[in-house]
């Protein structure tokens, strides 16, 4: 089995233990070798933060480091790799950083986006279900 990026809702929901993290989603989480959280989802949480659209308690990436999860910081070829989703062009630039890391990673993206997975990438795991 292959590792799994956590998008961001995914990891709010499985350090928060959110029953909106389906049984099949946990399952992978538990059952993956590794485990990641991206730099890209600390920054989107802290401007919504900053903006007051979301409040999450205490320090993210503490919390991420405690649950053994493994910080993925964002690159250059993360940057390129964009240009992979044309057709999401135009969509929250937070979710095609985290899909392009996953690509480049090799990584299952855990995502609870229906936009992304009406993509039909084979990369894409459903946080709901």
């Amino acid at each position: 089995m292959i590792g799994v990026l956590l998008d961001t809702n995914a990891l709010i929901w499985v350090l928060a233990g959110d029953p909106r993290l389906g049984g099949r989603a946990r399952a992978q989480v538990a059952e993956a070798p590794r485990v990641h959280f991206s730099a890209v989802s600390v920054l989107e949480i802290t401007l919504k933060e900053m903006l007051g659209r979301l409040r999450v308690p205490g320090d993210i990436v503490g919390a991420g480091a405690d649950a053994g999860l493994i910080e993925l910081p964002f690159n250059a070829q993360h940057g390129v790799g964009l240009s992979s989703f044309p057709s999401l062009a135009r969509r929250d630039p937070f979710d095609r950083m985290l899909l392009s890391q996953a690509q480049h990673e090799g990584l299952r993206l855990l995502t609870s986006n229906a936009r992304l997975l009406e993509v039909d990438l084979g990369f894409l795991l459903d946080a709901r279900t």
